[in-house]
């Protein structure tokens, strides 16, 4: 039987697993990678390949780069060149045109993690964390020019966590949607038809540093959400003596004390009023150091119980 031919277009470390699922599957071949332009990062800001790219080669696989789908002729002809039965797009990190979305034979198909209609968008997965959404998932969808409006073919659902972070919940939709993806290509092949999105869609806008940001207008269960959210990085930051402390890990209190107030400081962390609760912090990570028990920063701060936060200098 031939096997089913896939173009995969992905960037991030989330899309890693659905290629790799591809790959082992025994009645698929992957026949190109398209992926983001190696790009300049961290302090030496050394040009790093996607992580995408990187395993794409260590399996041996061709792989171009493309910036601007829309504006790329010559990859609209390499992929149309492939004739693929699948463009499989997972977090590719740009629109794809109506020219390359009926390219493939069979269908274009998206993985996305968030259950569609919620969560459209390029950060779904945050979004529900911040929302404090009790569940989400993965779906697979047929790839329309609308944003994740496409018809869905298959999904999968899975709990938030109380103590899930960003980083936990992306890394075990990456691989739910892996491997969901691979029971459901062959499934589209044989005839399975997509079903409308039911409901009213919800919108995932991209981050901004203010949605980092540990207000204190905010409540306690809000604060942990954004500390669960962006753990461990780049990490939910608080102002702190006219610098940004960033926390990495903490928990809600119940107790209630004046928006802050620091009202306990121990071994478990700093005590932290927001009105009717309070947040404990209890790992920090202040500018330009390591990350600290959130004790151990508050000896070195001299933060007392009954003063207050001291945000600016």
């Amino acid at each position: 039987m031939r096997k089913l031919s896939v173009v995969f277009a992905g960037s991030p470390a989330f899309a890693v697993p659905s290629l790799e699922a591809l790959c082992a599957h025994a009645e698929i071949e992957v026949v190109g990678v398209i992926t983001q332009p190696d790009r300049p990062k961290g302090r030496g800001m050394r040009v790093h390949p996607t992580p995408v790219k990187a395993r794409a080669l260590d399996l041996g696989l061709e792989v171009r780069a493309v910036a601007h789908p829309g504006r790329d002729l010559d990859a609209l002809s390499w992929l149309r060149a492939k004739c693929p039965d699948f463009l499989v797009v997972v977090a590719f990190g740009a629109l794809l045109p109506k020219s390359w979305l009926e390219a493939p034979r069979i269908a274009p198909v998206n993985v996305h993690p968030s259950l569609l209609p919620r969560w459209r968008g390029a950060a779904p997965i945050e979004r529900a964390l911040l929302a404090g959404d009790a569940e989400t998932g993965v779906c697979i969808m047929q790839m329309t020019e609308g944003l994740d409006e496409g018809p869905i073919y298959a999904c999968i659902r899975t709990p938030i966590d109380e103590n899930d972070t960003g980083e936990s919940l992306r890394a075990r939709l990456a691989e739910m949607g892996a491997r969901l993806l691979v029971d459901t290509l062959g499934r589209i092949a044989d005839g399975l038809a997509p079903s409308p999105q039911e409901g009213t869609p919800t919108y995932a806008a991209k981050l901004t540093a203010e949605d980092r940001r540990l207000d204190w207008t905010l409540a306690a269960e809000d604060w942990d959400r954004r500390v669960r959210c962006f753990a461990p990085k780049p990490g939910a930051r608080l102002r702190f003596r006219g610098r940004w402390l960033k926390v990495l890990a903490g928990r809600p209190q119940p107790q209630a004390g004046a928006r802050g107030e620091v009202l306990a400081v121990n071994e478990a962390g700093i005590v932290l009023g927001l009105g009717e609760g309070s947040y404990r912090l209890e790992l920090v990570q202040p500018e330009g150091k390591r990350a600290m028990d959130a004790a151990a920063f508050a000896r070195g701060a001299r933060l007392r119980p009954g003063m207050r936060w001291p945000n600016e200098a």
